[in-house]
């Protein structure tokens, strides 16, 4: 059988995807800044962080700050919980609010997020999973998906017959992260375990976990079985990456520089001056740490240290200009 192009779209239901790279939701990372990023650059569909989604109902936290959209396509909304009745309601929220598509989360390993339950730890309870489920598709027009990983540990992995159950409750798609919950992202992952969810289900399965290059990606698909890959921390400090394993250009050395600089004016703009540069410096960190790893580490903490953002930016510059790829560009 021969492996399906990423660059050819498929659908969600109805809906639409213009390629087969999806940018995961990464909470603290996928945010809207890097999001519009990521589909300006070739992304196939992104997703928001997951929204907590009680948090969401009793409008608390950042759940309404994570939901925004604009005009990114397809707006694919990924909600966690562990009360069927708080999923059915932040769902018909999310719907009333522009989403097309809405995501359960099963497969957060976050010990905040197990500890409640939530995530992959509804993995442990497969019959409260399915009510989650049945409550979700249920309360929404729009397509819902399941994203979750192999099982709970090595000795249940219980991701074939769960997925098989959310289809059959009306789930349009499955994602699985090819590892259990207890290896949390050590190891590699498991690309051939993904088959067994590919032969219990026929609604169309995306494959996640250590797709770094496009040989990852067309080796995950040969191995899973899978229709669409998805990209997370290979992501993280190149949010062109997914459009770039669809088989788009990646940007030049001089426009990855531009990007970074219109990425950290998004996000201050986006969640204020304060608590931009908060969220800001993560994202510095990958940036040099993919693009200029041999930066001397007081340059580094100079840029994490500054407050002021015209500061930070001409450091940030100095740093990515400084190096070898800044020779090769300027000869």
């Amino acid at each position: 059988m021969s492996l399906p192009h990423l660059a050819t779209p498929f659908s969600i239901g109805p809906v639409a995807i213009r390629n087969r790279v999806v940018l995961a939701p990464m909470s603290g990372v996928t945010d809207l800044p890097f999001r519009e990023i990521a589909w300006s650059w070739g992304a196939g569909l992104v997703v928001t962080e997951m929204i907590a989604s009680r948090e969401l109902v009793m409008s608390r936290g950042e759940s309404w700050a994570r939901l925004k959209r604009t005009g990114l396509g397809p707006h694919m909304v990924q909600l966690a919980g562990r009360e069927p009745q708080w999923m059915a309601q932040a769902a018909r929220i999310a719907a009333d609010n522009g989403a097309d598509i809405i995501d359960i989360n099963m497969g957060c390993p976050a010990k905040k997020v197990t500890g409640g339950y939530s995530g992959s730890a509804l993995m442990r309870d497969p019959e409260l999973a399915l009510s989650l489920i049945e409550a979700t598709v249920q309360a929404v027009d729009v397509p819902v998906t399941l994203k979750m990983r192999l099982g709970w540990d090595e000795n249940s992995i219980n991701a074939p017959e769960i997925a098989r159950q959310a289809q059959e409750a009306g789930v349009q798609l499955i994602t699985i992260h090819g590892r259990t919950r207890m290896q949390f992202y050590e190891g590699r992952a498991d690309w051939d375990a993904i088959r067994s969810v590919r032969d219990a289900v026929s609604v169309p399965l995306i494959a996640n976990g250590d797709v770094c290059t496009p040989g990852d990606a067309r080796e995950i698909l040969a191995r899973s079985g899978a229709d669409a890959v998805m990209v997370g921390r290979g992501a993280q400090g190149r949010p062109w990456h997914a459009g770039t394993l669809a088989g788009h250009a990646p940007p030049s050395e001089r426009a990855q520089r531009e990007i970074i600089a219109s990425h950290y004016e998004a996000m201050l703009q986006f969640y204020g001056r304060e608590a931009g540069l908060r969220h800001a410096r993560k994202h510095l960190g990958w940036y040099l740490d993919r693009l200029a790893p041999d930066v001397e580490s007081d340059a580094k903490a100079a840029i994490f240290r500054s407050t002021d953002p015209d500061d930070v930016m001409r450091r940030m510059m100095e740093a990515l200009t400084a190096g070898p790829a800044a020779a090769r560009e300027a000869a």
